[in-house]
């Protein structure tokens, strides 16, 4: 699931990932994303901080209050720093990366396969 304000990014990001054969599903800001994970989505989640209605910093609180990284992964995509940004804190332990805007496509396309196999093996777990 792509987040972000922008439709030109939305629609970017859609094409350069469905042609890697993702499915792909959007959403404009943190409000719709928690639409889809009640819904029932699983995946990754790319999600953009500097939104309208709810930011991408609060919407990883609630996805954790929700109960939802189960069956999640997420990835930030921003043009607000760096990894190091200091809003992270107690959040770093649930974002799997964290993409610079602009983005690299190559960087971001690796990133989502790494972030896929991560969550497969995460998910097919074997406890002994």
């Amino acid at each position: 699931m792509i987040v972000d304000d922008e439709p030109d990014i939305l629609d970017s990001l859609r094409t350069v990932l469905e042609a890697q054969d993702y499915a792909v599903t959007t959403a404009a800001n943190g409000a719709e994303c928690l639409e889809q994970l009640q819904k029932g989505f699983k995946g990754i989640i790319l999600l953009d901080l500097m939104m309208p209605v709810i930011d991408g910093w609060d919407t990883i609180k609630q996805i954790i209050e929700k109960g939802y990284m189960k069956d999640v992964a997420i990835e930030i995509i921003s043009a607000l720093g760096t990894k190091e940004n200091k809003r992270m804190g107690a959040l770093e332990p649930y974002i799997y990366d964290y993409l610079s805007k602009p983005l690299d496509i190559k960087e971001l396309v690796e990133s989502v396969k790494k972030c896929n196999a991560y969550l497969f093996a995460r998910d097919h777990e074997t406890v002994f």
